[in-house]
Formats: C-alpha cells, sequence, structure tokens
C-alpha cells in the first residue's frame, strides 16, 4: 500500500475519496492555533480560554496523558487549588471568589495540558516554538502600531496609561508575554550562521522595541537578566573557540544596535518623558508607608494568623492596593495550604530544571530557554501577581515536559533497548526534536 493510500480511500464500494487526516497533525494544529490567539486577551473569556477548555476535554477523552514524573505537579498545583476553595468560605463575596477560583483551575488545567502534550512527543516544542514568535511578533506589532497610534483608534485600543499594551488588558503582562519568543529567536541567533538569521533578528527587534514601549520596569529587568542568561548557557555549553569567538561578537553587534535604537527612541520627547519617569528604581507607590514593601512585610505578618488566608480580594480591604506579591498572593487568597504548595512548586520546578541546563541534549535549546524565562518569572514575582498570568503556565508546563523527558530519557537508558515498552521511543523522539 502507497504513503497516499494511508491518508486517502479511492471507495470501491461509494466511488468517493475520503481524505484521512492524521491525529499528529490534528495535534500540532491545535496547538498551534492555541498558541497563536494566546496574546488577545482583552474580553473574557479569551478565545484562547475556550480553546484550552475544548482542549482538554477533546484530549482526555482521546487519550491525554501524564506521566509518574509529573506527580509533583499534579499534586502541589491541586492542593493550591485546593487551598483557594477553602478560601472561598472565608471570603466576603462568594460570586466574585468563585469566578477567581475557577479562573485559577482553567490556568491549572492549561499546564497539565502542556506538560502532556510536550511530553508524549518533544518534536510538538517547534509547533509551540513557531506559534509563539508569531503570537509575540503579531502583538508587538500591535503594541507599537497603537503607540504611534499608525491606524485609526490604533491608540485607545492598543496602549493604556501611553504604555503599549496591544491586546493585553494591562501593559506589564504584555511586555513578559513577549520574553519567551525574544529567547527562542536570541538562542538560535548565537547557535546559527549569521547570514540564516538576519529575518531572525529583525523580529527580534521587533520584540524588544514592544518590550520597551510597555514601559514596564519589571519587562525591561527580565529581557535583560534572561537574554544574559541564555548568552551564558550558550557560551559555556559551547565547546568550540571559534564559536565563543563568534558569540562574543554578536554580542557586541547587538550592544551597538540596542544603543542605537535607544538613543533613536529617546530622541522623541513623548518616549524620553515616559522613560525617566518609569525608569526610577522606586516609586512612591513602592516606599510609601503602607506603599508596595510595607504591604508585603505587613501582609506576611497577618496571614501567619489566618490558616485560610484573608479571603479572595480581601486584601484591599486592608490596604490601598493589592499583594503585588505572587507568593503572599499564595498565602492571602489560597491560604497556608495553598501557599506552601505554591512556594514547593517554585521551588521543585527550578531543583529539577536547573539539573538540565548543563546536560547535552538534543533538546538543550528548549531546556535554556524555558529555564531563563520562568527563572525570571519567578524574580518578578516578587514585585507583581503573576498567578494568573496564561503563559507563566505555559512555562509551567513546558518547564515539567522537559523534566518528565529527561527523567524517561534517563529510564530508558537503564533498561536494554526495546525491553521497556515506549520509554526507547522518548529517546529516539528527543533526538528529533532537536533537529
Amino acid at each position: 500500500m502507497t504513503h497516499a493510500a494511508n491518508h486517502m480511500d479511492a471507495g470501491s464500494r461509494s466511488g468517493h475519496w475520503v481524505l484521512r487526516i492524521p491525529l499528529e497533525a490534528i495535534v500540532r494544529l491545535s496547538l498551534f492555533l492555541l498558541i497563536s490567539v494566546s496574546g488577545m486577551v482583552m474580553v473574557e473569556p479569551a478565545p484562547y480560554d475556550l480553546m484550552v477548555l475544548g482542549l482538554v476535554g477533546l484530549y482526555a477523552f482521546a487519550g491525554l496523558e501524564l506521566r509518574r514524573s509529573h506527580t509533583p505537579l499534579l499534586l502541589l498545583l491541586g492542593m493550591w487549588i485546593t487551598g483557594g476553595m477553602l478560601t472561598i468560605t472565608v471570603s466576603g463575596d462568594l460570586g466574585v471568589a468563585t469566578r477567581y477560583i475557577a479562573i485559577s483551575t482553567f490556568l491549572v488545567l492549561s499546564a497539565f495540558l502542556y506538560a502532556a502534550l510536550l511530553t508524549k512527543d518533544l518534536n510538538r516544542m517547534k509547533t509551540l516554538e513557531r506559534a509563539y514568535i508569531f503570537a509575540g511578533v503579531l502583538s508587538a506589532c500591535a503594541g507599537i502600531v497603537g503607540y504611534l497610534d499608525l491606524l485609526p483608534n490604533a491608540y485607545e485600543l492598543f496602549t493604556r496609561y501611553g504604555r503599549a499594551k496591544a491586546a493585553f488588558k494591562d501593559p506589564n503582562v504584555y511586555g513578559p508575554f513577549l520574553l519567551l519568543p525574544a529567547l527562542f529567536l536570541t538562542y538560535d541567533i548565537l547557535t546559527k550562521p549569521l547570514k540564516t538569521s538576519l529575518f531572525r533578528l529583525a523580529l527580534l527587534m521587533v520584540l524588544v522595541l514592544g518590550i520597551f514601549l510597555s514601559f514596564s520596569r519589571a519587562a525591561w529587568g527580565m529581557l535583560v537578566l534572561s537574554g544574559g542568561l541564555v548568552f551564558l548557557l550558550v557560551f559555556i555549553n559551547e565547546p568550540r573557540k571559534g564559536r565563543r569567538t563568534r558569540m562574543l561578537g554578536l554580542l557586541g553587534l547587538v550592544f551597538i544596535a540596542a544603543v542605537l535604537l535607544f538613543a533613536i527612541a529617546l530622541s522623541i520627547d513623548e518616549i524620553a518623558n515616559m522613560f525617566f519617569e518609569r525608569a526610577k528604581l522606586v516609586h512612591s507607590y513602592d516606599s510609601a508607608r503602607v506603599g508596595r514593601f510595607a504591604r508585603h512585610i505587613l501582609g506576611f505578618e497577618m496571614v501567619t494568623e489566618r490558616p485560610l488566608g484573608l479571603g479572595i480580594g480581601a486584601f484591599t480591604d486592608y490596604f490601598p492596593e493589592e499583594e503585588h506579591n505572587v507568593y503572599l498572593k499564595g498565602f492571602t487568597t489560597y491560604g497556608w495550604l495553598g501557599g506552601f504548595a505554591y512556594v514547593t512548586l517554585i521551588g521543585i520546578t527550578l531543583w529539577k530544571a536547573t539539573a538540565l541546563i548543563f546536560q547535552p541534549r538534543p533538546y538543550q535549546k528548549y531546556v535554556v530557554c524555558f529555564y531563563a524565562a520562568f527563572l525570571v518569572h519567578v524574580l518578578v514575582g516578587l514585585i507583581i501577581d503573576t498567578n494568573h498570568w496564561r503563559h507563566f503556565f505555559l512555562l509551567l508546563g513546558g518547564m515539567w515536559s522537559l523534566i518528565a523527558t529527561e527523567a524517561a530519557l534517563k529510564a530508558a537508558w537503564r533498561f536494554p533497548l526495546g525491553s521497556h515498552g515506549g520509554k526507547s521511543s522518548v529517546l529516539i523522539k528527543s533526538r528529533e526534536a532537536g533537529n
């Protein structure tokens, strides 16, 4: 039987040709579409939300595969949600509290979805990468067009408080959303011939400009730290001296280009004024008597006496603004159970992932980029509530797919080829994923 016959059946009785689409093609197409719409969250539920719920239901029915190595992710996120459900009982507005935990539950399901789909076949990471670069560049273009008011009503639609936000509600979410695709492009530029990377460099400049125009101090810092970490890890893991010299040269060129773009941007008065205002390390709302940092200390003192937390949305009953600290929010909104579960999950994820970054694997690109992006999100969680950022749970699920793949790979090596069922196939698929 020919290859075409595997996909088309010339039904002799019916006289019709029937197109048979491989399941893997459907999975990859749905994954691409899901990531492609992840930057459009101006209304809730967003298209992304509906697609996640639909795909979780569809793939659960078709046999969504979660492995033993996913246990910490499943257990700790389950405890996080359970803590939130218990906190509903001490919340003032049950409707608001229930909706809040429902969103948290949806995000947990999205992390499970990514972990399962990517672990099943790590080649799907390439589909995720392409879709995320597409979504990131599209969002960055929307933010740039909106900030510069290049189309009718674009400024009103794609900016907030004079800052680019694209199709997000908040510039502080829009900026970090662009981080992972920027890291994918950075990795390729560092490791591939320069003549094949000019288009990637152009896309990277669009993403960097998009992040800059978000005027998010957190996003600026995340870009510098994660980009520097990717460069450092690639440099350390590269054994060839000639490649290392090339990387240092690229670093110099990027620095010069960044300085030139920065100078051009600051020549526009509106951008310069906003930049110098946002570039202040500490604002009055940070250091005031009940500012951001004081609220962190007082908030942690309060939750030591409340095992079920303060109640969902109740922090503003005591303070003028919300927690702006995802770890504090873990305790105020999800109680002791949820708070400790969240902190433990972050710690275990970093511990397991750190062991992978120096391993010579074909999928090292994804380990390095996901690790760098995840680490800076963990750090920025000290000053921002990230527990409802959709792309954070994509990072979390992606990290655990890599952790699970490494565990399966090591298990396959411990057994003779073919003696342990499907685990040997993980080795083959992971090798292909790096190509």
